[in-house]
């Protein structure tokens, strides 16, 4: 499976761009499954059900299945918190997963700047920054520890055509 990143501080438009590149990627026919990294505690399960209750009493893993969706929910208890590369033999084969978060992971991704909010560089110790995408003409990706280049954020296709040309994804 191919692996491509969006990556940048909270409230820079990373969720709107990793939806709607996943999106223009259906839509050219490619099979895309998702990985959003959250840096705080979130629960899927709702304290009361059924599942919830599995969980509390101590179970590992409880799967959650209906007619629409089945869920994995893995308790971590007192395992540190897994890696990128941990994660992602647990997905199905698709064509590409789109990483949303996950900065410090080694996989190519692109970093989203608005200039209304978090204008700030990633840390140094990022790597495979590939582009910016950013809704300002002026920004230059230099200043940001980036060699590649500008993408417009509102040009999805742009986007999508810089994602399948990295990665190689073909039809």
């Amino acid at each position: 499976m191919k692996v491509f990143g969006i990556t940048g501080w909270k409230n820079s438009g990373k969720t709107t761009l990793v939806t709607q590149l996943v999106a223009a990627l259906c839509a050219r026919g490619f099979r895309v499954s998702t990985i959003k990294h959250a840096h705080h505690s979130c629960d899927i399960d709702q304290p009361g059900r059924d599942s919830f209750k599995h969980r509390e009493a101590g179970a590992s893993e409880v799967l959650l299945a209906s007619g629409k969706r089945w869920a994995l929910m893995h308790e971590l208890r007192d395992e540190a918190e897994p890696e990128l590369d941990d994660l992602l033999p647990h997905l199905s084969p698709v064509d590409i997963v789109i990483i949303e978060g996950f900065k410090l992971a080694k996989h190519p991704k692109i970093q989203v700047i608005r200039t209304q909010n978090n204008r700030s560089s990633l840390p140094d110790a990022v790597e495979n920054l590939l582009a910016i995408a950013t809704d300002s003409a002026e920004l230059n990706p230099a200043d940001y520890g980036c060699a590649g280049p500008r993408l417009d954020i509102n040009d999805i296709d742009a986007i999508a055509n810089f994602v399948i040309a990295h990665t190689g994804l073909t039809a």
